[in-house]
């Protein structure tokens, strides 16, 4: 995919992975459409980096809905869309019901929303590209929160699902699965700091992946590896996460506070 006169959406980007998707797409000549449930910074950072701002809250499916109206009123098309708002929310099982329902929407179903509105659009145009934010934890698993590892494991399946079921009909999808990236995501995730990559480094990932419509996108050669490990002897895998949780929940000094942050 050639990013250069594109339409482009792309959502939470206040700040962290979203904003820098949104800078890198702008400069490769894309006409981007930024997007974020806060009204006020989110639309100052998209002044400042030359892209159109639509408030959105990727938990209602009203608000996407709305965005893809939006952008089809005013650009006439989408070419691609990013899925990219996220939290991390939560603990364990403990975790009350209602932030269960809250990353739910935002970490899945906005990604479920989105395509249910563009993919029949982008079917009848005969051609679409989707780019869903996941997780290296989609990959692998999350020591903190149970809540963000169920959610990015959700994300991915739903990525894969889209690729395989409309790959035949013009739909392209990527599924991007980083690690650490330095964003608001990783404040509370020291083990995850020491490795953490900037989101420069991340945004020429992604375009790699773009040009060559790959499906995976990754930050980490750990991922793949670990990934790798997993399918070959989860028993094993199991053993060692174990033991990093340990390392992790000792940099944090045994706590497992509540956190919600977003990327």
């Amino acid at each position: 995919m050639d990013i250069k006169n594109k339409i482009v959406v792309v959502t939470g980007t206040a700040s962290g992975i979203g904003l820098a998707l949104a800078t890198r797409f702008v400069r490769e000549g894309a006409t981007v459409i930024a997007s974020d449930m806060n009204a006020e910074v989110g639309a100052q950072k998209a002044a400042e980096i030359g892209a159109r701002f639509v408030p959105a809250n990727v938990a209602k499916e009203e608000d996407i809905v709305r965005l893809i109206d939006d952008v089809y009123a005013h650009e006439g098309a989408i070419d691609l869309f990013c899925s990219n708002a996220g939290i991390a929310i939560g603990a364990g099982p403990e975790t009350l019901d209602k932030h269960w329902q809250l990353i739910q929407d935002v970490n899945v179903m906005s990604h479920v929303w989105a395509a249910r509105h563009l993919v029949p659009r982008m079917i009848e145009r005969g051609e679409g590209y989707l780019l869903n934010t996941a997780s290296a934890a989609g990959l692998l698993t999350e020591l903190h929160s149970a809540p963000y590892a169920v959610t990015k494991h959700a994300a991915l399946a739903f990525a894969e699902w889209l690729a395989i079921t409309y790959g035949d009909q013009g739909i392209k999808v990527s599924c991007l699965c980083p690690e650490g990236v330095w964003t608001p995501m990783i404040d509370n995730a020291p083990i995850l700091q020491q490795t953490a990559v900037s989101t420069d480094f991340l945004a020429d990932k992604v375009m790699e992946a773009l040009v060559a419509e790959q499906f995976l996108i990754t930050t980490h050669p750990t991922s793949l590896q670990g990934f790798g490990q997993k399918a070959s002897n989860y028993d094993v895998w199991i053993s060692k996460m174990k033991h990093l949780r340990k390392k992790a929940m000792a940099l944090l000094g045994g706590g497992q506070a509540f956190e919600q942050t977003g990327h």
